[in-house]
């Protein structure tokens, strides 16, 4: 892949961002080099002292932005409005073209504090670091929209925390999205009344992600109904995946439809709808049975601030569709997860109530289910050899079993492969984290994590179509 830089973003002009500096960090130590990633952006030849001077000390990248540019935007936080937000602890650093010719934003966390800190450090911790590779790793490896962690350095500090032992090591992530515009950043100019920038920031998102919304009639209904399309694919996969996000603030939520800022994001033991990711999340707001519906609520707040542009946008009737697109993505995500080729309608969309019923009456661990019966009836005999067979000839299960016998495998050859010849599933459960987390803490054992990213991949290769 060649590298074809861009700089898009500063053509919005004044007003969007605040021009920052980097922190000057104490040290720069590799620890998560995304050699895929960095090929997909013609990156992948830069030689180590290149990419520390670029990913540790950002140094600009050649013909891209030249100084980084910490984004402003608003958001509600758990349903309540604030305008005090912004890059506090990242910045926009390059863009540049990916190998399909998409534009992508090279964004950074723990990179040093900018106007929005709001009195924090700017840093992150190398435990955020490393937590944050692994959910976009796994996330990658189970298809979900995600962004990608491209490189991790640790920078030599010593960070306190009121939510983990202190002092902790230090951080500085780069990843790769299609945008860092977020539902939040349209909000903004909402509450500000800036319609002239509220439509350079249209034109901008419009041109770059969206661009069949330009010949439509009605281009802020027909961008509404397409941010929504794309949501509701991220919504699905999520669910399919057991996937909670933790914090599905309106900042957190950008216009492509890729998940991103990952913060206390757990990954499903067994199916449950009030399971939540953050220790805060008192109410149960973000659990991950309420995504999808979190999801929708943050849609209407976009529209709502896309009423600058068009103050008669029908935000109900542009959205309808969500749940209809929802369910026909996750359609879609549980033939995938499960290796099996669509059988039609009904037995498509019966196949999803019937899945998340038998995991929620008997309580078998989430990955292993789909573990175990990839391919469906071509894998009962290797799925009665597991370790849950009488889960599988219970009464719960023989509804479920009839189904599966309607689907044929997608990739039959797939089952003798390495992946599902194995005992047990490619899991990310808060124990395995803990565990490798626990390693580099204690003795700066980096052996657990890399094995870990290998046993995604592994994941990644069987699933991938």
């Amino acid at each position: 892949m060649i590298y074809r830089p861009r700089t898009d973003v500063l053509t919005l002009g004044d007003g969007f961002y605040d021009v920052v500096s980097a922190a000057r960090f104490p040290q720069a130590t590799l620890r998560h080099r995304n050699e895929g990633a960095a090929r997909s952006v013609g990156l992948e030849s830069l030689d180590d002292g290149t990419w520390e001077a670029t990913f540790a000390r950002f140094a600009p990248l050649e013909r891209n932005l030249q100084e980084p540019l910490a984004l402003r935007y608003h958001g509600h936080q758990f349903g309540v409005y604030n305008p005090r937000l912004g890059d506090g602890r990242g910045f926009l650093f390059g863009q540049l073209d990916d190998d399909a010719g998409r534009l992508l934003d090279l964004g950074t966390k723990g990179s040093g504090t900018t106007p929005w800190s709001r009195g924090g450090d700017g840093r992150l911790t190398l435990k955020g670091g490393v937590r944050e590779v692994l959910a976009t790793t796994m996330l990658e490896a189970l298809l979900v929209p995600t962004s990608k962690s491209l490189s991790l350095f640790e920078t030599g500090e010593s960070l306190y925390r009121n939510d983990e032992p202190s002092p902790t090591r230090s951080s500085v992530l780069t990843r790769l999205s299609h945008s860092h515009v977020r539902f939040g950043t349209f909000q903004r100019l909402a509450l500000e009344g800036d319609a002239v920038r509220m439509r350079r920031l249209f034109d901008y998102v419009v041109s770059r992600f969206y661009p069949e919304v330009q010949a439509a009639g009605d281009p802020v209904d027909t961008f509404l109904r397409a941010v929504a399309e794309r949501h509701a694919k991220t919504a699905a996969a999520w669910m399919v995946a057991g996937f909670v996000h933790g914090v599905l603030n309106t900042d957190n939520m950008n216009i492509t439809g890729e998940s991103f800022d990952y913060g206390p994001w757990r990954f499903l033991p067994r199916y449950d709808i009030e399971f939540t990711a953050a220790y805060f999340d008192e109410s149960g707001l973000y659990a991950y049975g309420r995504q999808p519906g979190t999801v929708l609520w943050n849609l209407t707040r976009l529209g709502e601030a896309l009423r600058t542009l068009e103050p008669s946008l029908a935000i109900g009737r542009a959205l309808a569709e969500f749940e209809v697109s929802f369910v026909r993505h996750t359609q879609t995500a549980m033939l995938r997860r499960l290796g099996l080729r669509s059988a039609g309608e009904p037995a498509d969309d019966a196949l999803i109530g019937e899945v998340f019923a038998f995991l929620d009456s008997s309580q078998v661990p989430f990955d292993r289910f789909f573990f175990d019966w990839f391919g469906g009836e071509a894998s009962e005999r290797r799925a009665m050899a597991g370790p849950l067979r009488s889960k599988y000839e219970s009464p719960d299960f023989a509804a479920l079993r009839r189904h599966l016998a309607l689907f044929r495998p997608s990739a039959p050859s797939r089952l003798d492969e390495g992946y599902f010849t194995r005992a047990e599933p490619a899991h990310l459960h808060k124990d395995e984290v803990e565990r490798v987390w626990s390693a580099i803490d204690a003795t700066d054992d980096w052996k657990p994590f890399e094995e870990k990213l290998a046993d995604i991949h592994e994941l990644g290769r069987a699933l991938a179509q």
